[in-house]
């Protein structure tokens, strides 16, 4: 049974909390999904279990709800959201592309890659958009982020807790990382997939144009920018410092766009709870 008192696995002290109020954490889950699809078994466990390319906007919405409630819910909601997750994931299997071996979708070391992309993105994207983290801040994302860790069913000891432990893992991961077939096709759906509404005249494609599909190009361009020199360049790209440079301006310059919108317009109601039991328990603690 929640409590009016539980702020969850993180709180308001937390900089889990303070990274994960930012908007602009939209298009670190568009990067997040560019990165984790060059991992050949990760993505060949998506392509193989879920309905993507059918319900693209549906997928976004139930992983963002995840994130969420696993970032603002009560200690509760995480853990019946992770017990969830762990039970789904313990059902699926699929097929190495490369070696034709079935495998567990729960192997540690692809849960592993699954986290690291994910957590890594979201501070990464959110300190080169302009949201004010030292050194420090970043450090204590990780380790604070093993507690999600725990929830898919990981050790929190056996995934990364600071950015040199990131970039380490990054180092040894690298020579199983590579441009697929799946990774391809993955890429070019994230970068032009169906709009949630029609708008704009029709191309033979099937890509209907028009501010959306353009807004959404220019958020997809900028979450390619912002992977780390060797995702580009496994994507085929160079790799070169002045698209990281681009990727950083467009990225600061989305987010004080999205600090003009009215909060109330970008707050869930996961996230509106959150506050509302901070505020009962500040009252409560001022009587």
């Amino acid at each position: 049974m929640d409590r009016d008192d539980d702020l969850g696995l993180f709180g308001p002290g937390s900089v889990t909390w303070a990274v994960h109020r930012e908007p602009i954490l939209l298009l670190a889950g568009l990067r997040s999904l560019y990165l984790q699809a060059l991992h050949p078994r990760a993505m060949a466990g998506v392509a193989q279990n879920t309905d993507y390319r059918n319900d693209p906007w549906g997928r976004l919405f139930r992983t963002a709800t995840y994130v969420g409630t696993v970032v603002f819910g009560t200690t509760a909601q995480a853990e019946a959201a992770g017990r969830r997750l762990r039970t789904l994931h313990a059902r699926l299997r699929a097929t190495d592309p490369l070696t034709g071996e079935e495998f567990r979708i729960d192997e540690p070391e692809l849960l592993r890659w699954v986290h690291v992309a994910e957590v890594e993105s979201f501070i990464s994207t959110a300190k080169r958009a302009g949201v004010p983290l030292s050194d420090a801040d970043v450090d204590a994302y990780y380790d604070e982020q093993r507690r999600s860790a725990a929830l898919v069913g990981l050790e929190p000891g056996s995934v990364p807790g600071s950015a040199a432990e990131v970039a380490d893992y990054y180092r040894e991961i690298l020579p199983q990382l590579r441009m697929t077939k799946e990774a391809a096709e993955t890429a070019l759906f994230l970068t032009a997939p169906p709009m949630p509404w029609k708008v704009g005249p029709a191309l033979r494609l099937g890509l209907e144009l028009g501010p959306p599909r353009w807004a959404y190009f220019g958020l997809a361009g900028t979450a390619l920018g912002l992977l780390p020199s060797w995702a580009r360049r496994l994507y085929g790209g160079l790799g070169l410092r002045s698209a990281e440079v681009s990727a950083q301006l467009s990225a600061r310059g989305l987010r004080l766009a999205l600090g003009a919108v009215p909060r109330r317009y970008l707050e869930g109601p996961i996230y509106t709870a959150a506050m509302e039991r901070v505020a009962r328990l500040g009252a409560v603690q001022a009587v």
